[in-house]
């Protein structure tokens, strides 16, 4: 490791203590809950870090594929921010489509939400340029973004859930960017609750209904990829999310296919699946997006991403119960 590659490290990668429940103010429902999203915010550093640090992006994914399989896909999206982040230092773009390009590929879903985590830290004209990249999973980007806001900026954006954040980007119409950051809200609210059921349920709840189903996707993908809920817990959130169900599952399905196409499946997830998804395999889930993901995207105020996320609810929520505690 080379001086100046040590030091890039340390000066861009954000302190660990910043990802800390108390640090951030955010409920504990236990001890395991806790250590679980504490490892989670450690691996994401760790990804960050590594992809400041490495010489190319190919050494960055050797050394992410070290982390343990529950936690590489956080790793992946810290990379994705840290490589925009040396990119915005550097200029162009050649550590993060090292990234997107090379071993990391299979992370994709991870890494373009990494990039919406670089979004929220830099000045705009440093953003990388979205009209290139793919064109759906674009979208993904500002996921990243809306969980960066609640999870770092928790009393604007979400302690104040009456207040109008306004955003604009190339990516794609305001109107539905905005539900896009809300999606990403509610996955930050698995973790402003601890994983408790009842504490996310309340926080979404205390935004305008009409935010509440793109906030329950967030949920129910963070709910299945992080985990930390038995499956009374996954039942009793399914039951709050009411009317907004079929957005719960969608959420949950996206995270089966990040983790089934990255090799990152874990035991949570078959639980979750099995709970959400209509008593469906991970394998299964993830089939159900992939084999109705849109080729592209045709920039009307419809965007294929919010398609690809309906035919995603409905084909599951539609599945009658085949397992014992399956819900959708």
């Amino acid at each position: 490791m080379s001086i100046l590659r040590a030091l890039r490290r340390r000066v861009l990668t954000p302190n660990v203590r910043e990802t800390l429940l108390e640090t951030r103010g955010f409920h504990v429902k236990d001890e395991e809950s806790r250590q679980q999203l504490e490892t989670v915010g450690a691996s994401f550093l760790q990804g960050y870090a590594y992809a400041v640090e490495a010489r190319s992006a190919d050494e960055a994914v050797d050394w992410l594929e070290t982390v343990p399989r529950a936690f590489r896909g956080f790793a992946y999206e810290g990379a994705g921010m840290g490589a925009v982040m040396l990119d915005s230092l550097t200029g162009g773009g050649k550590r993060l489509t090292g990234l997107l390009e090379g071993g990391g590929r299979h992370h994709n879903y991870m890494i373009y939400v990494g990039i919406g985590w670089a979004m929220a830290r830099l000045p705009r004209f440093l953003w990388p340029d979205v009209t290139t990249a793919d064109p759906v999973l674009r979208w993904l980007i500002l996921d990243g973004y809306g969980f960066h806001q609640a999870y770092f900026k928790t009393d604007a954006y979400v302690r104040d859930p009456g207040r109008d954040h306004p955003f604009t980007w190339k990516g794609g119409p305001d109107a539905y960017s905005a539900r896009v950051i809300d999606q990403g809200i509610g996955r930050a609210l698995w973790f402003v609750g601890g994983t408790d059921p009842d504490v996310v349920a309340g926080l979404i709840g205390a935004f305008p209904a009409h935010r509440h189903g793109d906030m329950y996707a967030g949920a129910g993908l963070a709910c299945t990829y992080a985990g930390s809920a038995c499956e009374e817990e996954l039942l009793r959130f399914a039951g709050h999310a009411g009317v907004h169900r079929p957005s719960l599952v969608q959420g949950s399905a996206f995270a089966c296919e990040a983790r089934e196409r990255a090799g990152t499946t874990i035991a949570h997830t078959h639980l979750a699946a099995r709970v959400l998804c209509g008593g469906r395999t991970p394998e299964e889930a993830a089939r159900v997006c992939t084999d109705s993901r849109p080729a592209g995207c045709d920039g009307g105020q419809v965007p294929a991403f919010e398609t690809w996320r309906r035919h995603i609810a409905a084909t599951i929520s539609s599945v009658p119960r085949t397992q014992k505690g399956a819900v959708a």
